[in-house]
């Protein structure tokens, strides 16, 4: 059976120092206290730990046999209280973070240059993946928090809107009679239209408001990525559907333009989420209280 924890304690100390004194001074105890405790740990283990010299003491050979094991266990609980004052004090640990390539680019990205400057013993992994695929991961506890992009069902989650998002459709040259015009919505079932493909937040929520205003799409191209729509939109292959910011440089440039509707169509968000049990790693909760912030202070 197992003898209190505290005698084994002892017992590592003197056998490290080989010394009730030197033990009792670690310790920050009597010697008196150190050799009640040895001799209540003989009597429990039934066996003769040390022998006692002019300089010191000695461990015997089933002293030997216990400390090789002992030993090993106190020096993992060190080790485990060192790296947990580490983990505490940002000095190592992990954040596990879900995003979309939009919340990526547009939001996060800043933020983890700025956390990693000031804290660069943390490692940050990043599971780049749509809306409904980073959600499933933070439900499943594979990620620490997500980045995800409105609408989608909250059930269970924590929820902080931080940036407003706009969903526009742009064009090249080839469609220049559209530019400057206000358009029915309707209009779109008779563009070529470029699309996200999968299943995302973006998509969805388009294809959804479209289908409020009894407009159905059947896209020309379906692609992977939001910037692969702005190349072919630049390509005039079609009138693609994208979140502005993905096409802000081209738009500003006038390489495309936005198509303007009579219906407007409502803006949506990027937003943090988190689990509503709230058990969070320390570094986790401190790059959220930097985002919140908007400093670099860690």
């Amino acid at each position: 059976m197992v003898q209190n924890l505290e005698y084994y304690k002892v017992f590592y100390h003197v056998a490290r120092c080989g010394s009730l004194t030197l033990a009792a001074r670690e310790l920050s105890i009597s010697q008196p206290a150190v050799s009640q405790s040895l001799k209540l740990l003989e009597a429990g283990t039934g066996a003769r730990l040390f022998v006692r010299g002019a300089r010191g003491v000695k461990l015997t050979k089933e002293g030997e046999l216990l400390y090789a094991h002992v030993a090993k266990g106190y020096e993992q609980i060190e080790l485990g209280e060192k790296r947990l004052r580490q983990m505490l004090n940002l000095e190592l640990g992990e954040i596990h973070i879900g995003a979309s390539d939009m919340a990526l680019r547009f939001y996060l990205l800043p933020y983890l240059e700025r956390f990693h400057e000031v804290c660069p013993g943390i490692r940050i992994l990043v599971s780049n993946a749509p809306t409904p695929e980073t959600l499933s991961s933070l439900r499943e506890g594979r990620i620490d928090f997500g980045l995800v992009s409105t609408p989608f069902e909250e059930d269970g989650l924590s929820c902080k809107r931080v940036r407003e998002i706009e969903d526009v459709f742009v064009a090249g040259r080839k469609f220049m009679q559209y530019k400057n015009r206000m358009l029915d919505l309707k209009e779109l079932e008779r563009l070529p239209l470029i699309c996200l493909e999968g299943k995302t937040s973006t998509g969805s929520y388009m294809e959804g408001f479209l289908a409020r205003n009894g407009v159905h799409l059947n896209p020309e191209f379906e692609l992977a990525t939001s910037d692969m729509i702005v190349q072919f939109a630049c390509r005039n292959l079609g009138v693609g559907s994208v979140v502005r910011d993905f096409a802000a440089g081209e738009l500003e440039t006038g390489r495309l333009f936005e198509l303007r509707f009579h219906t407007m169509i409502p803006r949506r968000h990027i937003c943090v989420v988190t689990g509503k049990d709230g058990t969070l790693s320390a570094a986790s909760e401190r790059l959220l209280k930097l985002m919140e912030r908007e400093d670099t202070s860690c």
